[in-house]
């Protein structure tokens, strides 16, 4: 059975005076990261595959997850489009067996609920959901997964 983490970036510096995608982590977002990968690891839930946005939070976040992984950093995940999204799940090579996105609010947060029909109230920084999938990633549709666990940083 495929499993999708979705995992919003860690917290970001504020953006004045910078490119929203070049904002880096902030000191509690590289905290954050790293406690998300030692959870990931501890649950045995390393992915296979990260699908990553190309901005500088999401690739220090991953970064910081200590994942040992295939990564392929998608322009299209920026774009914050949950259809986006949903349709490069349903791209994954069918040997994948765990797949990582990471990425951005709100497409991230509303990806989660196509996925389940469910999600929770608010989707914080480092925020990730773990969803199991029937069949095969082609045949994701939404609604079709279920909601293992939610995680955000204070719990």
């Amino acid at each position: 059975m495929p499993i999708v983490t979705v995992l919003r970036h860690a917290k970001a510096v504020a953006g004045l005076g910078i490119a929203d995608i070049d904002r880096t982590l902030n000191d509690r977002g590289r905290r954050d990261a790293a406690a998300a990968g030692e959870w990931l690891r501890a649950n045995d839930l390393v992915p296979e595959l990260v699908l990553c946005s190309t901005s500088a939070r999401t690739r220090e976040t991953l970064a910081l997850l200590d994942v040992d992984a295939e990564v392929s950093f998608e322009s299209g995940i920026y774009d914050n489009d949950p259809d986006g999204l949903l349709a490069l799940v349903a791209q994954t090579p069918d040997d994948v067996g765990r797949l990582l996105l990471v990425g951005h609010n709100p497409s991230v947060h509303q990806l989660v609920h196509d996925l389940t029909g469910s999600a929770p109230d608010s989707f914080p920084t480092c925020a990730f959901a773990v969803i199991d999938l029937p069949g095969a990633w082609a045949d994701v549709r939404p609604g079709a997964g279920t909601l293992r666990v939610t995680r955000t940083p204070k719990g």
